[in-house]
């Protein structure tokens, strides 16, 4: 394998991807050839796998619970949708870039914190150029606060500092943001992962569930009966979710089968779990109430 160390200014071979370490604003990531798929690539960001992608096949998604949320997000948005669509996590825009292929109408921006990443996974990646799809450098809870009422129908977090999300954005205070910034019938989704105790997933569903009227989770049941460590989708909106049929089919006949909790098992999971409050956050990542925010003085994009 070819690696590229130790200089930012170290180029990146035109004509797609190379496999290498590269240095970028919070570390390195490498970008290393999947042995098992063709056309497939895996980043890396600080030793940590980030995202999968395949150059041939926006649609295919090596991440299950990536599947679970395109699975949700179908049985809510028909195709044709002009679905307006912020990514609080950029990696190498996986689903980003699988939304602008089956929603050919959506609009999107990524929102990453590290700018040298995102100019690599341009230069690597054919993502669609703007205004299908925007990469915006900055903080998740910082831009997410920054955005105008109702102005985006999906907010997807996938945000993590090695393998937890930071605190600040999941306390009860950013998820009431998260639901300003939806329009009516829009969809919240969380990427959270956890251990067996399933603590977090405990927490981040009583938070959701106190800001939203209608929740859903997403795992497999494994996950949920806490024998391994993963990811658990959970999301919220001001419309019922998770309660069609096909999806339960389809999340049963994936590589890994999943089950779907409706609002009332959510809420039962999620018991008397305290709610994330930004008193458990650095006290640098606190931002006002949505009460406080003066609505649209910042950019929307």
């Amino acid at each position: 394998m070819s690696r590229h160390r130790g200089s930012r200014a170290a180029s990146v071979p035109d004509g797609g991807p190379v496999e290498g370490l590269y240095e970028i604003d919070t570390g390195t990531c490498e970008l290393v050839k999947d042995r098992y798929l063709a056309n497939g690539w895996i980043l890396e960001v600080n030793g940590v796998p980030s995202s999968h992608i395949d150059v041939s096949d926006p649609t295919i998604l090596e991440f299950e619970y990536m599947r679970w949320i395109t699975q949700l997000l179908a049985g809510h948005f028909a195709r044709d949708a002009r679905l307006r669509a912020l990514h609080l996590g950029g990696g190498a825009c996986t689903m980003a870039r699988y939304l602008a292929a089956t929603y050919p109408n959506a609009r999107q921006v990524v929102v990453e914190i590290d700018g040298r990443l995102a100019e690599l996974v341009r230069d690597w990646f054919d993502l669609p150029r703007a205004p299908l799809l925007r990469i915006r450098v900055g903080e998740a809870r910082n831009v997410l606060t920054s955005l105008t009422d109702a102005t985006r129908d999906v907010i997807v977090r996938d945000v993590f500092a090695i393998n937890r999300t930071p605190v600040a954005l999941t306390t009860v205070q950013f998820t009431r943001h998260a639901r300003r910034v939806l329009a009516p019938g829009g969809i919240y989704v969380v990427n959270c992962g956890d251990t067996r105790d399933l603590t977090n997933a405990r927490r981040e569903a009583a938070t959701i569930g106190s800001v939203f009227e209608h929740t859903v989770m997403i795992a497999d049941p494994a996950m949920l009966k806490g024998r391994r460590y993963g990811n658990v989708i959970i999301a919220g909106s001001d419309l019922p979710l998770g309660d069609s049929p096909t999806l339960a089919r389809h999340l049963l006949g994936g590589a890994v089968p999943a089950q779907v909790w409706t609002d009332g098992q959510v809420r039962k999971f999620a018991g008397d779990a305290r709610v994330l409050d930004d008193s458990e956050a650095p006290v640098e990542r606190r931002t006002p109430e949505p009460g406080a925010h003066e609505s649209g003085t910042s950019g929307t994009s």
